[in-house]
């Protein structure tokens, strides 16, 4: 059975095999990551409502750059459930290895967020559909209420 993320005012779920990581929270963000066994994460960053969400994308994409020269970019947006998504996916090398992050943003009244997902691309292609069903449940609380 999934486990079930529900502070801050979202609410979500994650493999149970997953580690939960709120340290961030705990040091005053409003952030919380989920690690997968083998260092895959997914993570949202709550912001104050108001903010454009390309700018959170943009900016996570800059701070990738800094970290990575040859840092590969697309655009990425997408509509999940009836929310617009703007978003980028990017690829990198990092220890001799391909890696993919995916950056998405989006507003509601009361925030907008920022969700982040990265993994080395051997292990991709087993998380990424984890990553799609951590986000698409993120918009559909009725799926987190019935894991209860």
């Amino acid at each position: 059975m999934p486990a079930v993320y529900d502070k801050l005012g979202f609410r979500f779920q994650y493999p149970d095999n997953w580690t939960l990581d709120e340290s961030e929270m705990l040091d005053g963000n409003n952030s919380v990551s989920v690690f997968s066994p083998n260092g895959a994460f997914w993570s949202v960053i709550v912001h104050p409502a108001g903010l454009d969400p390309q700018d959170l994308v943009d900016a996570a994409v800059n701070a990738m750059r800094q970290e990575y020269d040859e840092l590969d970019a697309e655009p990425l947006d997408e509509l999940v459930g009836d929310q617009e998504i703007v978003g980028c996916e990017m690829n990198f090398y990092c220890l001799d290895l391909t890696n993919t992050a995916i950056a998405r943003s989006f507003a509601t009244s009361d925030g907008t967020y920022l969700l982040f997902c990265q993994a080395d691309d051997r292990e991709l292609a087993v998380v990424g559909p984890v990553f799609e069903a951590i986000t698409l449940s993120l918009f559909t609380p009725e799926l987190s209420a019935k894991a209860l």
